[in-house]
């Protein structure tokens, strides 16, 4: 039965894999990625957008915005390449807010049957077991989410 996947990605190496494995695991369904400019958090225009701090624009400026949306760009076209090696096609969509509940509000909002989102996002340097925007995600979700780690 063809469902609706929702593939959360941040560029971190497990967003990167929970595309493959919806593509892997559910060939027949719809993938639908999310990613989501978080202003709340500083480091987010150094890390993900992959500039210096020094030369960076100022955090939520109109140029900070614009770097954020040609990341989430060039977030969909990597992964538009990943999904042609198994022929198929995804839906995407960018959103602005605080990660965890964006995600959430996306659920509730469409049709979603099951999230697959990586275990941590771009922060890996913690020695717990999920992070918190996943935790979030797995205790607040409507839907069934599968954690790849």
């Amino acid at each position: 039965m063809a469902s609706e996947i929702l593939v959360p990605v941040d560029g971190s190496p497990l967003s990167e894999r929970a595309l493959s494995v919806a593509l892997e695991e559910h060939p027949e369904s719809t993938i639908r990625l999310l990613h989501v400019i978080d202003p709340t958090e500083p480091g987010y225009s150094y890390v993900s957008l992959g500039v210096d701090a020094y030369d960076s624009p100022r955090h939520g400026s109109d140029e900070w915005y614009d770097r954020a949306d040609a990341y989430a760009a060039e977030l969909f076209e990597a992964a538009r390449e990943t999904a042609a090696d198994y022929d198929a096609d995804l839906a995407t969509e960018t959103r602005v807010g605080r990660p965890d509940r964006e995600i959430v509000r996306y659920i509730e909002e469409t049709d979603v049957d099951h999230v697959i989102l990586g275990s941590h996002g771009r922060d890996r340097e913690s020695q717990t077991l999920v992070g918190g925007v996943a935790e979030a995600v797995v205790f607040r979700s409507p839907v069934r989410v599968t954690l790849v780690k």
